[in-house]
């Protein structure tokens, strides 16, 4: 199919079409109701990797905690850090940080009106820079993400392999080409975006109500599950977290996770990394850490494995449970220091960790 052609007549509606569709089947998304570049950008920087039902209430706590870009230049890390606990991908919340930095710095807390300057803020790429232009200033530029892949692939039967360079110009060009179709940016690119996520969906898409059924290169080839094409995943890593988790009366053991490694200043607690699963404590490696707990502490238990799956890696954890004798002055090792209940609460944690502390009685 020569989907670039002005004569091809498979998509003189194609906009038309799923403005339409969009008009029916919208979800009522906060992000939705505001034409404020800053809203909309926090929203697109969310979900990024995070699904709407996730994403919803984060965005919210963030809008309500920081509602302008300077409050969020000004906030203190740690604390912004806490407040995306859970979300993952922490990296997002610290570059979001500096770009909000540099906007209250540069910009005077304003944000450029169109996509050429908006490419220009760091850490902005063309799906965020695409989404606030078309969104806020009502720009001719298309968004194209996961769905809008999906959408274009299978409508347009384009069998380039979407992680490439090549077919990232080729559905940017023909996603371009067919918003100037619209005379709304704003509700065409949220209409596909919407129409992948509920209709085009990646497995068992309803094809049965769908109102490109009759131009749709997939279904008319039974070939939605081959659509789009993309390459096989990197391999996962598979890491043994073995964690000691220090405890005198209500107080736990906690450190600043520093290295350049996942969970970046994100606080957790003793670790020692295995290459295989350890069943006994003496069998871990760490000489120095298990005379510790032997000479200061009484270990108590050991918890169930609990795993938790990253994008390129699957962490599997066990929980060592030491308890210090209440009234004993100890030097804790590198880096640990004792945190009350109410620190514990403030610092930023993987939900790995949050999640086990929640299971700890006190």
């Amino acid at each position: 199919m020569d989907w670039f052609s002005d004569s091809d007549d498979t998509r003189i509606d194609f906009a038309a079409t799923l403005t339409g569709w969009y008009a029916h089947h919208k979800r009522d998304l906060p992000w939705r109701h505001t034409r404020n570049p800053y809203f909309i950008w926090l929203s697109e920087v969310i979900l990024q990797q995070t699904r709407v039902i996730q994403g919803r209430p984060y965005y919210e706590r963030f809008v309500a905690a920081y509602p302008t870009v300077q409050s969020l230049a000004d906030a203190d890390e740690r604390e912004l850090l806490r407040l995306w606990q859970g979300l993952g991908y922490y990296s997002r919340a610290r570059n979001m940080h500096k770009t909000a930095k540099y906007i209250a710095g540069e910009f005077a807390g304003r944000f450029p009106e169109s996509y050429a300057e908006l490419l220009k803020l760091p850490g902005v790429g063309t799906y965020t820079a695409a989404a606030i232009a078309s969104f806020a200033f009502d720009e001719k530029v298309a968004v194209v993400d996961g769905n809008v892949y999906r959408v274009l692939a299978r409508v347009f039967g384009i069998e380039e392999d979407i992680t490439t360079t090549t077919a990232k110009k080729t559905f940017s060009a023909l996603a371009n080409r067919l918003i100037q179709q619209s005379d709304n940016p704003a509700t065409y690119n949220q209409a596909i975006m919407e129409f992948g996520a509920i209709q085009c969906t990646p497995v068992s898409p309803d094809c049965l109500l769908c109102p490109l059924q009759q131009q749709c290169h997939a279904y008319l080839t039974g070939r939605q599950r081959m659509l789009p094409v993309k390459s096989k995943k990197t391999a996962v890593r598979e890491r043994f977290f073995n964690y000691i988790v220090i405890r005198q009366g209500d107080r736990i053991a906690l450190k600043e996770r520093t290295q350049k490694d996942i969970w970046q200043h994100l606080y957790d607690f003793c670790l020692i990394e295995t290459e295989e699963p350890m069943e006994a404590f003496r069998e871990l490696p760490e000489g120095r850490v298990l005379n510790w707990v032997l000479q200061e502490g009484i270990l108590k238990g050991l918890s169930d494995e609990r795993t938790h799956v990253l994008t390129h890696q699957k962490i599997r954890a066990r929980f060592w449970l030491v308890e210090v004798p209440e009234g004993r002055k100890v030097e804790l090792p590198d880096g640990l220091t004792f945190c009350k209940p109410s620190e514990t609460e403030r610092l930023p944690k993987p939900i790995l960790v949050v999640d086990y502390l929640k299971s700890l009685r006190f």
